[in-house]
């Protein structure tokens, strides 16, 4: 009787394997961001694209607040509680997590053969020897500006100094609209969406970065100490209480049609795509006089890494291999334009905003942002000092020059070029 009982269970068992209804249960990643601006286009368009064509693996994202990211992030490495996908930022800080052996060397990965060694760049070692993140995007830096401001307005697409300037004079005379839409109590604004984007112009792109790198530049020279002194300039066209102006309320401050000009990223555009109901333009940021040759931050921003104490390795990487091809960064790019690809497949996309800013990297030099690679690698951490810099020489309690001395005084504590 049990013999018979067993037989039939067993039979059972099998019939419903061969049928497809018992299998193992689904594999789940979480993925570590920043990027909480992109939660919904991830649920919607790049999580069903995988899953898909993966069954039995599912992925979770899960951003935190782009300000907290990074020590977030560290902290759960350290504890072992991390995700299995790592968003990783450029260079230095991801470098560093590379070297506590908390990412796993990704240089062998299927699909890393799409990439250039200049777009892999920012997530090698220094000997190029290792890979550690799927590179996925650059972004570019400007102004956004509302059209239909300019328009009421009369004002021409600023080029020069001067002309920024008078078109914020014009736009404040007026009244309607704040001139810029930006605040300082996330610190990084002032920094990414300030100091980084006007300041190549006066640096001259790679050959001031580079020189800051051999030390044959300090942050005391006037090419590292001007552009604060034209940010500074920039405190009276700031809407009111912008000291407590966070991140998020600038760009609302934008979208909701009360600023006319919004110092960006071109990772904005997605998000304005949806809310702003105006029509919206681009400009590089403008150099110094007329006839200057031009530079914009045209910046590795994200890539995606393997956490290396994932228990789902091998569905980790399958996923990664996904992020390297040319299907993902069709995906990409279109879904979150302002994001552009740096896989070497080409990808075509459609938003005229996107084309706006990459159209940009014909004229002007590019460069990426002074303070990621190698200089921010001790303590205090320049990038960071640079948000708290940039901040307070927009707040008025720091001057340019005491901004570049306190900048140079750190960096000098633990760096020592060519060493």
């Amino acid at each position: 009787m049990k013999n018979t009982a067993l037989k039939s269970l067993l039979l059972a068992s099998s019939l419903l394997s061969s049928a497809g209804l018992v299998h193992a249960a689904d594999v789940t990643l979480t993925v570590e961001s920043w990027r909480n601006d992109d939660l919904q286009i991830w649920q919607e368009k790049i999580i069903p694209a995988f899953e898909a064509k993966n069954p039995g693996i599912k992925i979770v994202f899960s951003p935190t607040a782009p300000t907290e990211y990074n020590a977030s992030l560290n902290a759960k490495l350290d504890a072992g509680s991390a995700g299995d996908i790592i968003t990783c930022r450029p260079f230095d800080a991801s470098l560093e997590l590379f070297n506590k052996k908390q990412l796993v060397d990704l240089i062998s990965l299927s699909g890393m053969e799409n990439f250039s060694p200049v777009a892999k760049a920012a997530w090698s070692t220094d000997d190029g020897k290792s890979t550690f993140c799927v590179p996925m995007a650059s972004v570019i830096h400007g102004f956004i500006y509302n059209k239909d401001a300019f328009d009421k307005l009369g004002i021409a697409i600023p080029k020069t100094e001067d002309e920024f300037f008078a078109a914020l004079d014009k736009i404040k005379a007026d009244g309607t609209y704040i001139p810029l839409a930006m605040g300082t109590k996330d610190l990084w604004e002032a920094a990414t969406m300030g100091y980084q984007n006007i300041g190549p112009n006066y640096w001259k792109g790679e050959e001031g970065r580079e020189a800051l790198i051999s030390g044959k530049q300090k942050l005391t020279d006037a090419d590292w100490v001007k552009p604060y002194e034209e940010l500074a300039k920039w405190k009276p066209y700031l809407g009111d209480g912008f000291e407590a102006q966070t991140y998020s309320d600038s760009q609302n401050l934008f979208t909701l049609g009360r600023a006319a000009i919004y110092p960006a990223g071109s990772w904005e555009i997605a998000l304005f795509n949806t809310q702003a109901q105006f029509k919206m333009g681009a400009f590089p940021p403008p150099v110094p006089k007329a006839g200057d040759q031009g530079y914009i931050s045209d910046h590795p921003d994200i890539g995606v890494a393997l956490n290396a104490k994932s228990t789902h390795q091998e569905e980790a990487k399958k996923f990664l291999t996904w992020v390297a091809s040319p299907e993902f960064a069709d995906i990409y790019a279109n879904a979150l334009p302002g994001f552009f690809s740096l896989n070497s497949n080409p990808v075509k996309m459609s938003d005229p905003l996107a084309q706006e800013f990459v159209s940009w990297r014909g004229p002007y030099k590019s460069t990426v942002r002074s303070t990621y690679q190698i200089l921010s690698r001790g303590t205090p951490n320049l990038e960071n000092e640079t948000w708290v810099e940039s901040a307070n020489v927009i707040n008025g309690t720091d001057t340019p020059a005491v901004a570049g001395e306190k900048l140079q005084k750190g960096l000098d504590s633990w760096y020592k070029p060519g060493k």
